[in-house]
């Protein structure tokens, strides 16, 4: 299930306070925790490899003229599929990687916490096996945001820029103990195992966010879905932090980004591809890393 296109926010970023009409309860929660997930047939070329005893899925196209690599970071319960027709319009100007976290399609759960400084590193590590050298343009799309911002914090020297599709930011998600007992309650019965660790770790992941420098010396591009719809109803179910304390400190986070604004989905990916390839093709063409797109 999508997002619905016709939620509107609170706020001047949408990621901040993710609305929805009346829900039926799972996909409530799929629109509360920014989960939900659209596929397209992209997948076809990605394979699977054996890495430490589980399967892993991902999937390269390599352009050999290219002078970095776009890498690309899924949201919760979202697959590499989403990214299809992105995909294609990038790989003719960089080389691009694609992959699904362990436990998400063909790539098997694992053991490893699924925090975000583990995924990072999962993640750091798949590139050193495909061979994938930075400069690196790190794209993450909700959750996936959250961890490409890590990413990029942790690695700056190996970052060329990023896009960040409708993220997450840190501080937006309470603790996951603070949760309303009914968003508690749906995360068991309608999340597997490994989205649910996901989402108890996503306030711990904002605040590794946090504590490191910031990076506003990278081109970065926010992309914000802002319905214009009238109709649609906000809901908070309890596990944002709505203050605008809160609002303040995202809307600070990275004071030199440009913002782009659409009347989209949250699954701007999939429902309007061209934003977020044009989003790309920008930071691929910044003439020098920390200059403005």
């Amino acid at each position: 299930m999508t997002l619905s296109p016709t939620h509107k926010p609170l706020s001047t970023l949408q990621p901040l306070l993710p609305q929805a009409r009346a829900l039926p309860l799972r996909a409530a929660f799929c629109s509360l925790l920014l989960l939900c997930a659209s596929a397209a047939p992209a997948a076809e070329q990605a394979s699977v490899e054996t890495v430490d005893g589980r399967k892993r899925e991902s999937l390269v196209i390599r352009n050999p003229a290219a002078q970095a690599t776009v890498v690309f970071e899924n949201g919760s319960r979202a697959t590499l599929d989403g990214w299809g027709k992105v995909l294609d319009a990038v790989s003719p100007h960089a080389t691009v990687f694609a992959y699904n976290r362990p436990g998400y399609a063909n790539s098997e759960a694992t053991d490893a916490p699924r925090d975000g400084a583990t995924i990072v590193e999962e993640l750091r590590a798949s590139l050193r096996r495909k061979g994938l050298a930075p400069p690196y343009v790190l794209v993450g799309h909700s959750l996936g945001g959250l961890y490409m911002q890590l990413f990029a914090r942790r690695y700056p020297e190996e970052v060329k820029g990023l896009v960040l599709v409708d993220a997450l930011y840190p501080r937006v998600v309470k603790k996951p103990g603070d949760f309303p007992f009914l968003t508690r309650a749906g995360k068991w019965l309608f999340f597997s195992n490994t989205v649910r660790e996901e989402i108890d770790r996503i306030h711990e992941t904002g605040e590794m966010v946090a504590a490191l420098p910031g990076i506003d010396d990278k081109p970065i591009i926010r992309l914000v879905n802002r319905p214009l719809s009238s109709t649609a109803i906000p809901v908070d179910f309890g596990a944002f932090n709505v203050d605008e304390g809160t609002r303040a400190y995202v809307r600070a986070l990275y004071p030199k980004a440009k913002t782009v604004v659409a009347d989209a989905s949250h699954q701007m990916q999939v429902t309007h591809p061209e934003i977020v390839a044009a989003a790309i093709r920008e930071i691929l063409e910044a003439r020098r890393l920390g200059s403005a797109p």
